[in-house]
């Protein structure tokens, strides 16, 4: 990997205007690219970089040491190895926020003799250089896409290294299984292998129950990074989209008294008690010759399937219950909508949903949507979403990998109970022990970490 020797830079800010834009710079030609474009003086060079004390900041210019030209006026830091946040030595240019001054300055370190990092490198380094383990690493990218509080505490659980020290326990435990074995094996004479059989199942059987744990764990954990998904649903002009603008606070969807206005699929995230929720206003379902209409209908049946909740909206002044309704195996919440209007139908309604989870509403009367609100919460409180004292997975990775470490160790302890011997469930319990070190990345390949990294922002 090429890593080792080049430097490395980019923009850490986010893209467009802003009061500060910074610069990163990371790698053994950090501080000496530095030093050849900051000036503390108007236009005069030296090596000012070079004698700075590490962890300090400096004011000056940005001065291309060709044609002369100052670039910014900057503060610059200097951060040496290994005590910086890729261990390497790091230097980072605090720049008016302007693209134009970025991008010149970004243009001025890469003829100095920096490349441009790749997306999350610079985290990268700090997984290869030992400053993080792989989790740790994955945790960042979860805190910059944080949009709740939840989000962020599991986030920075994660990055403070709860899970890894767990995983790494257990993996520990099994390795000391497997050092066991392969004495027993060695030196029959030593070990006896009822002892040694005894201690393995026992190891196997606690920690096949922990790693339930945290694979059970990850319904809740998913919900606090992703967000619950609600889908609103129900037939045309039943008040999903005035619905949809009551729980956002705006008017995000057009309402319309014309039946099938809304003909796609509309997300809105918000929040409610700490805890993200991806709301999504659906077309009308019913039977319709318009193609268009028919593609909103068929992606309001699948947003349904993908959804944590259903809220199924009925009109009160029309007596029929839509089928579709029995269809719905999701937990469900069924309003009726339009009570402000009289209508003979409301208590025969009631008696046909009296099986269902019932909220009146008025939407243009602005009554019934606390209501909604609570039901909502009472979903996260019946989920005991929210971050606790216990180790929780929030990444489909981690899942599929504990899963199937999980299978590896089930697998191991079924096959002594039909009679094999140690020699031959140490392979399984290996592999238990192999895949657990993909989570902190213990044991992982380059194309994984590949994959992991591209998935982060420039400059982190």
């Amino acid at each position: 990997m090429n890593y080792v020797e080049d430097t490395i830079a980019a923009i850490s800010t986010p893209p467009g205007r802003g009061g500060i834009g910074i610069i990163r710079i990371s790698g053994k030609e950090s501080v000496a690219i530095a030093n050849r474009i900051f000036c503390m003086a108007y236009g005069r060079l030296g090596d000012f970089v070079l004698n700075m004390p590490t962890h300090t900041i400096k004011y000056g210019f940005i001065r291309d040491p060709e044609s002369g030209e100052i670039l910014d006026e900057c503060m610059l830091t200097r951060m040496d190895a290994p005590n910086t946040y890729t261990k390497e030595d790091v230097i980072e240019i605090n720049c008016h926020g302007s693209y134009a001054v970025l991008r010149r300055v970004l243009e001025l370190v890469f003829r100095m003799g920096a490349r441009s990092a790749e997306p999350g490198e610079f985290t990268k380094r700090a997984f290869l250089n030992g400053r993080i383990d792989l989790s740790e690493a994955e945790a960042v990218m979860d805190l910059i896409n944080s949009h709740t509080e939840e989000a962020r505490k599991a986030a920075i659980d994660q990055l403070g290294g709860r899970l890894s020290k767990q995983i790494e326990r257990i993996r520990q435990g099994l390795v000391s299984v497997l050092a066991e074995i392969e004495v027993n094996i060695d030196y029959p004479e030593y070990e006896s292998e009822l002892v040694t059989a005894d201690v393995t199942m026992k190891t196997l059987n606690s920690v096949i129950i922990e790693l339930e744990d945290l694979s059970k764990s990850y319904r809740q954990g998913r919900l606090i990074r992703e967000g619950l998904k609600i889908t609103i649903a129900g037939k045309p002009n039943v008040g999903k989209s005035s619905l949809m603008n009551a729980l956002t606070g705006y008017n995000r969807a057009i309402v319309s008294s014309i039946p099938g206005t809304t003909r796609d699929t509309i997300e809105e995230y918000i929040e409610i008690d700490g805890i993200p929720v991806i709301l999504t206003d659906t077309a009308g379902i019913r039977e319709t010759e318009d193609v268009i209409e028919q593609i909103g209908v068929k992606r309001a049946e699948e947003k349904i399937e993908e959804a944590d909740i259903v809220i199924y909206m009925i009109d009160s002044t029309e007596p029929d219950i839509e089928e579709k309704i029995l269809s719905i195996k999701k937990p469900l919440i069924v309003i009726l909508n339009k009570i402000d209007i009289e209508t003979n139908y409301l208590e025969e309604l009631g008696r046909k949903l009296k099986n269902y989870d019932v909220i009146e509403t008025s939407l243009t009367e602005d009554i019934g949507v606390k209501e909604v609100f609570d039901r909502i919460k009472k979903y996260f409180s019946e989920e005991k979403i929210g971050i606790n004292t216990e180790n929780i997975i929030t990444n489909a990775r981690h899942k599929t990998l504990i899963d199937t470490s999980l299978a590896s160790l089930k697998k191991a302890v079924e096959n002594y109970n039909t009679g094999m011997p140690l020699d031959i469930i140490a392979f399984d319990i290996w592999n238990g022990v192999n895949t657990l070190g993909e989570i902190t990345g213990a044991s992982v390949n380059e194309e994984v970490l590949n994959n992991i990294f591209s998935r982060f922002c420039l400059g982190k």
